[in-house]
């Protein structure tokens, strides 16, 4: 049987092709895992191998045959980064090099390295691996990351989400629990920066894909920082009394995030031409105070005051390349000083609904507080 691109079969074999793959299944449910890309999700489905895959998945980067020493957009829907991005504790660009994108260099173990496969069963899959990794400022940090995915049940979906979906609706939904374990002799300090488990999701960008982010509008301060590549342009981005809309269609670069204080566990996507709603769901620990500055500056002010919840949309850089196009859905743990041994879980759930738009609606007004049926009036 043959696929169309687009179709969870059609990434299924080219994965199979040229990597090793782990696929999760519950009913008609797919989830697709990648054991030699850190354990990413690479895609999902509703519906089995003729449904529609979630993830962005870059075939062509797949088919050719040199790799980039900067960074390979394999994409997946689901994968496992370090934070801060950009600052004096940045993990991402060499000390002295100017922060440009030029200089930017995604580490190995969490681009091309494969990592261990620890455990398989039809339900969930675990991998691992243990590395060195040397931030900005020259600090070496002796790291074990162990990472789990598991397929979320129908049944399952009903108790996290709290929400009973209508008759209408498909689902799949997983859960992923990172752990990251200081496993060198020195406890984590501020003086010389700190990680944060940093997940990263990336999807099918369309002029029809809105992303919905929520956030308490009752605490004070900043409720978001959205100048990260300049600022974004007001038919992009819309700022309401209690969430803010961009923009998802890949042909502009820009990215948002919102603090802590203001951020809430739940955040999503909606397409509105296919009646399709994604919701992400991330760990938050609320006596937690610091999160790293991802913020491309060489030395910052504030190198803790970084955000809880971050979204991308990606378009043309300077030079006119592109990295994808995708949109991306984000979450971080807060800073982690770990002391020798210690270890820290982030948890993050991903779910993906498809049917009628009175029935997403119901969903999404429930999970995000937010009404679909009004969307597409926001950027009229």
């Amino acid at each position: 049987m043959s696929f169309k691109k687009g179709q969870y079969g059609y990434d299924l074999e080219c994965l199979q092709k040229y990597q090793t793959a782990v696929e999760l299944v519950g009913g008609e449910s797919r989830v697709l895992v990648a054991p030699d890309l850190q354990g990413r999700v690479m895609t999902s489905t509703t519906s089995g191998k003729q449904g529609y895959s979630f993830g962005w998945v870059n075939h062509e980067l797949f088919e050719a045959e040199k790799r980039s020493e900067q960074f390979n957009a394999y994409g997946g829907e689901e994968r496992f980064w370090f934070g801060p991005e950009g600052g004096q504790f940045s993990f991402y660009f060499e000390k002295g090099k100017t922060m440009e994108i030029n200089n930017w260099k995604v580490p190995s173990v969490i681009d091309v390295m494969p990592w261990e496969v620890k455990e398989v069963m039809p339900e969930m899959v675990t991998v691992n691996q243990v590395f060195k990794l040397k931030n900005y400022s020259g600090t070496e940090f002796e790291m074990e990351v162990t990472r789990r995915v598991g397929i979320i049940l129908s049944d399952e979906i009903v108790f996290s989400l709290n929400c009973q979906p209508g008759p209408s609706v498909k689902s799949v939904a997983y859960e992923s629990l990172n752990q990251l374990k200081n496993i060198g002799a020195n406890t984590w300090i501020k003086a010389g920066g700190l990680p944060s488990i940093w997940m990263l999701s990336m999807y099918n960008p369309s002029p029809d894909v809105i992303i919905i982010v929520p956030f308490n509008a009752e605490e004070e301060g900043p409720i978001l920082k959205a100048d990260y590549f300049g600022e974004i342009p007001e038919d992009r981005i819309k700022i309401k009394a209690d969430h803010v809309l961009l923009k998802a269609d890949g042909q502009y670069r820009s990215k948002l995030g919102i603090p802590p204080v203001r951020a809430k566990r739940f955040l999503g996507s909606y397409d509105l031409a296919n009646q399709r709603l994604t919701i992400l769901e991330t760990t938050i620990n609320p006596y937690a105070t610091d999160y790293v500055n991802s913020a491309w500056d060489e030395v910052q002010k504030e190198p803790f005051k970084g955000d809880l919840i971050n979204v991308y949309n990606d378009g043309p850089l300077a030079n006119g390349a592109q990295l994808g196009p995708f949109y991306e859905l984000e979450s971080s743990s807060e800073a982690l000083q770990l002391e020798s041994g210690q270890s820290h879980i982030h948890i993050q759930r991903t779910y993906h609904f498809e049917g009628s738009l009175q029935d997403l609606n119901a969903i999404a007004e429930n999970v995000l507080g937010v009404t679909l049926l009004k969307l597409e009036d926001s950027f009229n």
